[in-house]
């Protein structure tokens, strides 16, 4: 279901609130399972299923059955992997939310303006969640969609948002998350993150410079609900050989900041 592997691998059984009566730990153990895919591991086997949620084989065994019989999921021999059914259950949230649904014109705009692709994010479970997308290219290994994930420290979109953090919820971000290398030029010292978080503050954009992947550049800028909280990120990315950063400074940055000026609309 996610764009980018889980960074979570064996932590679903220990996150569990046992003590709460009414937690349901067979529907927790059933969203696991399917939260385990992604574009690079689109099909799995039950035991790598189980290494990587931390979920016994045979509660995964019995939680893969389930989706079976529900049209969910299916098997080719001991490989499992998902059906196009999973999709109606973000459904009802893509269609209901106004900035999902409203913010494809802006997006398609800046996309057009810049012949770049743009995105609109949140943060959500301390990861960067792609809630509107216009694709100009595909830049990157992964495709990204709506409903995308990607780590929040090392992306511009992530940057924009946990710099906007009250200060304990971004210590306690860090507590959580392990900073972990993706290219030769991941920031991974949680004291540089910080600097660089408090410039994003200032100066009101984030750049990434081949963090994430090697190749990719990117730009984000907040865009503000009605209160002047910052809601969600906006961004557009390029190959860094084709797009200077210069040139994302002078000519992407004012594109961006428009159309996140036009999107706050849609935003409480």
């Amino acid at each position: 279901m996610n764009s980018a592997d889980p960074s979570t691998d064996g932590k679903a059984e220990d996150e569990q609130p046992h003590n709460d009566p009414n937690f349901m730990t067979s529907l927790a153990r059933g969203l696991a399972v399917l939260q385990a895919f992604s574009d690079q591991r689109r099909s799995l086997t039950m035991a790598q299923i189980s290494h990587r949620t931390g979920i016994p084989r045979a509660s995964v065994r019995r939680c893969l059955h389930t989706l079976m019989e529900l049209g969910y999921a299916e098997v080719d021999g001991n490989h499992y992997a998902l059906k196009p059914k999973v999709l109606t259950l973000g459904y009802s949230y893509l269609s209901s939310t106004p900035l999902t649904v409203s913010a494809h014109p802006y997006l398609n705009q800046v996309s057009r303006t810049l012949s770049e692709s743009c995105s609109l994010a949140v943060l959500q479970d301390d990861e960067v969640l792609y809630v509107g997308r216009s694709a100009a290219s595909r830049i990157m290994s992964v495709s990204l969609t709506t409903g995308s994930r990607l780590p929040a420290y090392c992306t511009s979109l992530g940057r924009v948002l946990l710099a906007h953090l009250p200060p304990e919820q971004l210590d306690a971000y860090f507590e959580r998350v392990p900073l972990k290398a993706m290219t030769d030029r991941t920031v991974v010292s949680q004291a540089r993150l910080r600097e660089i978080l408090a410039g994003v503050r200032e100066q009101g954009y984030a750049m990434v410079e081949e963090e994430l992947e090697v190749g990719l550049r990117s730009i984000a800028v907040p865009v503000r609900g009605a209160s002047g909280n910052v809601l969600a990120a906006l961004n557009v990315g390029a190959h860094a050989a084709r797009v200077s950063n210069r040139k994302m400074l002078d000519q992407f940055l004012p594109v961006l900041q428009k159309g996140a000026q036009e999107l706050s609309i849609l935003l409480p």
